[in-house]
């Protein structure tokens, strides 16, 4: 190898590029690029292996290995050295392999006779396609000229293979990429069904070209994409609407420092020089940004090295010329798949969509916020869902079950729209009953409302048979905005909602901030539990301006009608006391600047902790109504994060000791005559209202989609009969009484699913 780093990188990789453009079918193409890298490196064997699936390597072609070998030696990713180059995306190198810590012995290969080996990971983008590996008989150490150049031949077979410029006719050849199908076990973050064609929220980037004829015409590219990123940054930071300090700011600093950094763009103008065009380049940066990502352990570097990462997008969008999401250009069918996305762009795409798939993201996002209020299905923590999709691929979201099916099998698509058949039939039956209370058969009557939080949602008030709005989220204003919202449109978007809502009740909760719901002009603060730290009421009371401009703007919104209000989070009873005061003392303020106020007020509290269930009597005597935040309490009464997926399904709602706990709130309330109802995700599923029903509650608020399936069951039992099971399940000592509850409801054949 030559002195230089890179020169001998760049010779073949004309080379090769001479290869590639030569007609050949994959195969061939293959045993021409390890004879090529074979020649080139004074190297007795240059193999490939290709990533047949997702845990699979296979051996597609060699130069020095026994021919009969190919196709037939397959490996486990972590499995020898080549597969330990794989599990880890490093490079690994050796003068003796027999004796390296891994070895494993392929016979049939006959590679015995070779003792110094080096493998080099093929990926793109952070995603590893296969292992290209340099065997020599003689016992050698490899330099680090020769592992760069390896690299560097690495990222353009990656390309290639991205392209599907090595799928062949043939039972053993490699299948052309982004055609095979793939299944995503994700996460449910809302319900439903949806069948239609994939847009990248970022679609793809494939380089056609990946070697360069000229590296400085490729360093002048990288230059001025460069400049135009910096100068994109600046225009963004010195907008009106980030002048203040906040999370946004912060991310949108650290852009910045990557982009002057002369670390990061060196390393892309060696790679350049090596031979490879600008924005591969990119991409090998990325790659190796994206495999340091996964060995840090650190929240504030992973953070940082996604900020890299993010920034190597849009420097690779702008080379490319494709610097925006294309969301205009949405099909009708559409299902979005992003990495991960925020609020305000999930409402850019808006009801434009049919589904999400998200390869991040969480049950309680900002996101999962709004695809709720949206009724669209969506699926977080589908595992390697951008990697494989690609635009207009053919996609089928189950947000009930939480998965994905991209490119389906016939038989899979068949059961699929067997399932949407039956969903549509049951919407049917729901649409009868809309008008329709939900009265046992025993007489008793529930009252069902809805959960809502833009004004999306207010169409689904009538339609869905709702009877009020039991909770209206207001901080889903504040999160989509760059800046605090004025007073004046705060009071006309309440105003607005109140219009809609017409004569049926809406509760509006107060500022529900912190935790997982940062605003992006608010510093975030680093909590050790979030969950349990500076949010909602909390927040609000330590924050008195942002308080005092919720409650102007709801009073006058109210125009004269009466407003119901309700604050989230409190713990103890001189937190509502003194929240309630407050808000008193602004209303005597807007009668003194002879504003209209409300006919009538009511001010209730959100019982998401255990402690305020047995708060003093006077608070219980103070609240007007009091709602159970069924998400938050679960989580704080059995010590589960809701965001932690080894916990958060492990306590059923139907848990003895926390269904006895909800009767004894229940049952507290009616001592003194104090309206409570359950407001949360398990409020919306049929057997858990049915037992919250059983145990007293007479109202239950959920998402518009539930309102019929809950209706329905309860229309069908009794009341008194179902608290019967529940009571002889609890006297056995079960843990739970779902079983016992759906085996009677099965029984007697109630309508539960």
């Amino acid at each position: 190898m030559p002195e230089r780093k890179g020169v001998q990188s760049h010779v073949l990789l004309k080379r090769l590029r001479d290869t590639l453009a030569e007609q050949a079918q994959g195969q061939a193409r293959l045993d021409k690029i390890t004879h090529l890298i074979a020649d080139s490196m004074e190297a007795e064997v240059c193999s490939i292996y290709l990533r047949r699936d997702e845990r699979t390597l296979e051996l597609c072609a060699t130069e020095g290995l026994n021919p009969e070998a190919v196709h037939q030696t397959r490996m486990r990713v972590g499995q020898g050295l080549v597969g330990k180059i794989a599990d880890k995306a490093h490079p690994f190198a050796t003068a003796n392999a027999p004796d390296a810590p891994g070895f494993r012995y392929m016979p049939e290969t006959g590679e015995e006779i070779y003792s110094s080996f080096v493998g080099v990971p093929i990926q793109r983008v952070g995603e590893v396609l296969g292992v290209l590996v340099v065997q020599n008989k003689v016992a050698r150490e490899y330099t680090e000229d020769e592992i760069y150049a390896l690299e560097v031949v690495a990222m353009v077979i990656a390309e290639m293979t991205e392209l599907g410029a090595f799928t062949a006719e043939g039972q053993q050849a490699m299948a052309m990429p982004h055609q095979r199908t793939f299944f995503a076990q994700g996460q449910s973050a809302q319900e439903g069904v949806a069948e239609g064609h994939v847009l990248l929220h970022e679609p793809h980037i494939v380089i056609a070209n990946p070697v360069a004829d000229d590296p400085e015409t490729e360093k002048q590219r990288l230059t001025d994409a460069i400049t135009e990123l910096r100068a994109e940054i600046d225009r963004m930071l010195s907008a009106d609407q980030l002048a203040a300090g906040g999370e946004h700011r912060e991310v949108l600093e650290a852009y910045k420092m990557f982009a002057n950094d002369r670390g990061w763009r060196e390393r892309m103008e060696q790679s350049i020089a090596s031979g490879l065009a600008a924005e591969v380049a990119v991409e090998r940066d990325q790659s190796n940004t994206r495999t340091r990502m996964e060995r840090v352990q650190d929240p504030y570097l992973r953070e940082r090295l996604h900020d890299l990462d993010d920034l190597s997008n849009r420097l690779l969008r702008i080379l490319t010329g494709r610097n925006g999401n294309g969301s205009t250009d949405i099909p009708e069918d559409a299902i979005l798949v992003a990495r991960n996305i925020g609020p305000a762009e999930l409402l850019d795409y808006g009801k434009k969509l049919k589904g999400v798939v998200l390869e991040e993201g969480s049950v309680a996002s900002h996101a999962a916020i709004v695809a709720r209020a949206l009724a669209i299905p969506l699926v977080v923590q589908a595992a390697r869902i951008t990697r494989e999709a690609l635009n207009n691929d053919y996609i089928l979201v189950d947000g009930d079950e939480g998965v994905a099916h991209l490119r389906p099998e016939p038989n899979v698509a068949t059961a699929f729209h067997e399932k949407v058949a039956m969903r549509e039939q049951a919407a049917e039956e729901y649409g009868t009953l809309r008008d329709l209370p939900a009265t046992s058969t025993d007489g008793i009557n529930i009252r069902l409302e809805m959960n809502a939080g833009l004004m999306a949602d207010l169409p689904s008030l009538k339609g869905s048979g709702a009877e009020g709005v039991g909770l209206y989220r207001t901080e889903l204003q504040f999160l989509l905005r760059n800046t605090v919202p004025r007073r004046s449109d705060l009071s006309e978007r309440y105003a607005r909602v109140m219009d809609a809502a017409g004569e049926l009740p809406v509760c509006f909760r107060t500022l529900d901030i912190g935790s997982d719901k940062v605003l992006p002009y608010m510093k975030k603060f680093d909590e050790p539990n979030p969950a349990m730290g500076w949010r909602a009421i909390r927040l609000g009371l330590d924050r008195p301006g942002v308080m005092r401009l919720q409650f102007q703007s709801l009073i006058r919104a109210a125009k004269g009608r009466p407003l119901k209000i309700m604050f989230p989070m409190i713990a103890q009873f001189d937190e509502f006391r003194e929240a309630r005061d407050r808000f008193y003392d602004q209303l005597e303020k807007e009668k003194a600047r002879r504003h209209l106020t409300p006919s009538h007020i009511q001010i209730g509290a959100m019982l998401e902790t255990p402690s305020l269930a047995f708060a003093p009597d006077q608070f219980f005597d103070m609240a007007d109504f009091i709602s159970i935040g069924g998400n938050d309490l679960k989580q704080f009464f059995f010590a589960a994060d809701r965001e932690n997926e080894k916990v958060r399904r492990r306590y059923d709602t139907l848990n003895v000791s926390y269904l006895t706990f909800i009767e004894q709130i229940a049952a507290r309330c009616d001592r003194f005559n104090t309206p409570v109802s359950f407001c949360g995700e398990d409020a919306g599923r049929p057997v858990e209202a049915l037992a919250f029903a059983a145990m007293g509650l007479r109202i239950l608020s959920m998402r518009p989609a539930s309102i019929g399936p809950v209706k329905r069951l309860i229309r069908a039992v009794s009341l008194s009969e179902t608290k019967q099971v529940i009571d002889d399940a609890r006297a056995t000592g079960q843990q739970s009484v779902r079983p016992a509850l759906e085996s009677w409801l099965k029984q007697i054949d109630a309508p539960y699913r």
